[in-house]
């Protein structure tokens, strides 16, 4: 089992006092009400939960959602805290698959714990928007919140953007006429596909995750984050919308190589018919000639010129209707 790594660090009146103490220093500090504080667990076990639940008072029920490996993106809200759960997403434009990464987090009144399952989420940026804007940390954890909140969005922006430029890559070769492309246009969409209803899993919950933070936070008395939260809604909104239309795109593009492929094969068989067709009448004339009874021509050597003629004139004037016809 992977050893749980931990971060603190502690904020006295809005500025940042320490880093890096011992996790067991975080009830001491909740105990004075100018301090906010910070914890990140990464790849925490059950007891290191209950450790986390013992300091902060934090509900059974929560800790078990934050525990559990595939939990719903959502935000409760407890008696002393807000639990919430959100996922992260990274697409690659190689190889077209998006990485999925999960992060809790508990809000008290003077307090604010992220607890990580797999290290997919870039902590680091988010403590970088945090140090960026130092001067709203004074309203408490929803700051902190909000930060969090921002990264992850912002992640969706980039993984929608760039499955956006894959999609259009796809429409590129979609129409070569060499037709050799067609396993590579499935194969493509078919990944593009998993990665979209991954990313959907993800985005679309958020909406109702951020209106209930935004509405229903511990200790809402910092009305100055209020459009902070509005704006990060209307994010989140753009790229549930955008996803939507990377949707309907990517089923566009799926029953269009359907289409395609079902169009090439026609013209193959059409081909192949009208070949069949002409190879036909030199049989057809070969085989009435070859009757065993007198006919024009019977036992003459005109009379085989006379054949070859109709086998010729017949070829061609197939040919050149299904040429006019576009079947050849």
């Amino acid at each position: 089992m992977a050893t749980c790594m931990i971060r603190t660090r502690v904020w006295r009146n809005g500025t940042l006092e320490r880093e890096n103490f011992p996790f067991a220093e975080v009830s001491d500090y909740l105990e004075d009400p100018d301090c906010l504080v910070w914890a990140d667990l990464l790849s925490p076990g059950h007891d290191d939960l209950l450790e986390l639940a013992e300091e902060l008072t934090l509900d059974p029920h929560a800790i078990e959602d934050a525990e559990a490996p595939a939990e719903r993106p959502k935000a409760t809200r407890y008696s002393s805290h807000l639990f919430m759960t959100a996922y992260s997403v990274v697409h690659d434009p190689e190889t077209g698959d998006l990485t999925v990464g999960r992060v809790s987090a508990f809000s008290t009144r003077h307090a604010f714990v992220t607890v990580r399952l797999d290290d997919s989420l870039d902590l680091e940026a988010v403590i970088a928007r945090w140090d960026d804007n130092a001067d709203l940390v004074k309203y408490g954890p929803r700051t902190l919140m909000h930060g969090l909140l921002d990264e992850i969005v912002d992640g969706y922006f980039d993984a929608v953007e760039s499955l956006d430029d894959s999609i259009e890559g796809i429409e590129d070769i979609l129409f070569d006429e060499s037709g050799k492309t067609g396993n590579e246009v499935s194969r493509t969409t078919f990944r593009l596909r998993r990665s979209l209803v991954q990313a959907r899993r993800a985005i679309l919950p958020m909406r109702e995750v951020i209106n209930t933070v935004m509405r229903r936070a511990t200790g809402d008395d910092a009305p100055e984050l209020t459009p902070y939260y509005e704006d990060l809604y209307d994010h989140v909104l753009r790229a549930a919308e955008w996803t939507e239309s990377l949707r309907d795109m990517i089923t566009s593009i799926f029953e269009t190589n359907m289409s395609l492929a079902d169009n090439r094969m026609n013209l193959v068989m059409k081909q192949l018919t009208s070949w069949a067709a002409i190879i036909a009448v030199p049989t057809a004339v070969t085989g009435f000639f070859g009757q065993n009874v007198p006919y024009p021509g019977f036992g003459k050597e005109w009379g085989f010129v006379y054949s070859l003629v109709i086998m010729v004139v017949i070829a061609v004037a197939l040919y050149v209707a299904f040429k006019r016809k576009d079947w050849l």
